[in-house]
């Protein structure tokens, strides 16, 4: 079996907590017991980071060692890591994988990997510090929830998806709109004008590898769990699991970084901002524990949101076993290994 640089690359997605990695390496095992090797792309944005292991449920060193995965602990916690830096890594891990004769297997929640893999980046205007600096100004002296609602009146699809603390995005939603005069939920519909085939595909260069500049062919396997009630326990169970890892022992050493503040986007993951807020003493310990699966829940909803705005996609219940099987069936017929 050749993988070829057209053939669609499987993409797992879901909600947190929906079993999206456990379906990942249980079908990678299927194909090593057929002779196939697997090699898994993390498709999520707090995955990247080293030392954010425990709060991030990283798939552990065995795991990792039985399987080959990409896009896990590529930066520090410190460091940025874009939505476009995905996009450039991911099909620079493809043309290798394929080179070695192995097959692709994305995996993930970070919805706008996804759309950067899968449809591109729209050209949005550069940072402005001028207008930044005016942002920030006002944020200071009106608060980060005021500055969420100037983006609501403005842009309030964007401002949906945005949590109020969440001041990085939010400023860069706004200084998008302010800079360009249209929203930044408008950009992102956008194609880009090298956006490859009009099928959604890749152009592939003369050695047959991908265009990083274009977007590539992706089938889409959307994992969902049928009932919310079942997703919300497992997401508590495993906070729970978490804790009693040494989640908090993990959060210390990050809280003791001085190259960290919780401001950055990977302090602001969810567990990590609320265990921050508890170091700092902002927070009971029930409240930390409280918030924190609060907010994972709150994250779940955002990600089936956007699921459920996608038009080309294959759903999964992950609580019907026959329905995971029939999927990691499907998953080994389309790259022809059954």
């Amino acid at each position: 079996m050749i993988v070829t640089p057209d053939q669609a690359v499987i993409t797992i997605v879901g909600p947190t907590a929906s079993g999206k990695s456990s379906l990942a390496m249980a079908i990678a095992r299927s194909a090593k017991s057929l002779g196939k090797t697997i090699e898994i792309i993390s498709m999520d944005s707090a995955l990247v980071y080293r030392g954010m292991d425990i709060g991030t449920a990283k798939p552990s060193k065995a795991e990792m060692q039985e399987v080959r995965h990409h896009g896990i602990d590529i930066a520090e916690p410190e460091d940025p890591y874009s939505a476009a830096k995905f996009a450039h890594d991911a099909k620079q891990w493809l043309k290798e994988i394929r080179a070695r004769n192995n097959i692709p297997l994305i995996v993930g929640g970070t919805m706008l990997y996804w759309r950067a893999l899968a449809h591109g980046l729209s050209n949005m205007p550069a940072a402005s510090p001028e207008i930044r600096a005016d942002i920030e100004s006002r944020a200071a002296k009106l608060g980060w929830p005021a500055i969420h609602d100037e983006l609501r009146e403005v842009d309030p699809e964007t401002a949906a998806r945005l949590e109020k603390n969440d001041t990085q995005r939010v400023q860069r939603a706004l200084e998008i709109y302010l800079q360009s005069g249209k929203p930044m939920s408008e950009w992102l519909q956008e194609q880009p004008k090298d956006s490859g085939r009009g099928d959604g595909g890749a152009s592939v260069s003369n050695d047959g590898s991908l265009d990083h500049n274009t977007p590539i062919n992706l089938r889409l396997i959307s994992i969902e769990p049928s009932d919310r009630s079942v997703l919300h326990d497992r997401i508590a169970k495993r906070f729970e699991i978490m804790m009693t890892a040494g989640f908090l022992d993990e959060m210390k050493v990050l809280h003791q970084n001085p190259h960290l503040h919780p401001d950055l986007p990977s302090m602001r993951a969810v567990g990590y901002r609320q265990a921050w807020d508890y170091l700092d003493g902002n927070l009971t310990f029930q409240e930390f524990q409280d918030q924190a699966i609060a907010a994972t829940r709150q994250l779940a909803k955002r990600q089936l949101t956007w699921l459920r705005g996608m038009q080309t996609k294959e759903v999964v219940d992950s609580l019907d076993s026959s329905q995971m099987k029939k999927c990691e069936q499907d998953v080994l017929a389309h790259y022809q290994m059954i």
